[in-house]
């Protein structure tokens, strides 16, 4: 059983964090959600980060704001691929810092990088990674596509 572990730098991430577990409870997905800081606890980020896989992780999505360090931190410990998340926090510089910090990884350390608070694509993502290899998982994800082709069809229509 594939398993995304979705976590965040703080509980006042869960609000943006929620839609990538509810995307992923959609296809089926098992998911683990923790709080884990890369400034406030480093030792449970170091933890989480080295021993994810060994639990059945199979993708990592990290959502944070401001300095944002958590996704790039996992990348730079797991073998897992990791998803960041941006979320514009109080703190934040209009939330350009935390996608910025989070997007500009250096060459090697890998962080897949969705929109500022773009959670739901960050869960789509996570699934079409386990689809690569999920048929189950696959043809969920390829019904869902056409899902969204069939509402844009029928709003197209429905302005003739």
């Amino acid at each position: 059983m594939n398993k995304v572990a979705i976590i965040m730098g703080s509980i006042s991430d869960m609000p943006v964090m929620q839609d990538a577990i509810d995307i992923l409870k959609e296809f089926g997905i098992e998911t683990e959600v923790d709080i884990v800081s890369a400034h406030r606890t480093p030792e449970k980020l170091f933890d989480f980060s080295m021993n994810a896989h060994k639990r059945g992780i199979s993708v990592v999505i990290a959502g944070a704001g401001g300095a944002a360090h958590l996704p790039g931190m996992v990348a730079s410990m797991s073998p897992l691929p990791v998803i960041g998340v941006p979320v514009k926090s109080s703190n934040s510089i209009d939330g350009w810092d935390s996608v910025l910090s989070i997007l500009q990884m250096p060459g090697g350390v890998p962080v897949a990088t969705v929109a500022l608070n773009g959670a739901k694509n960050a869960g789509i993502l996570a699934a079409q990674i386990i689809g690569s290899s999920d048929k189950t998982v696959q043809e969920k994800m390829i019904a869902y596509k056409e899902g969204l082709k069939a509402a844009v069809i029928k709003a197209s229509e429905g302005l003739k």
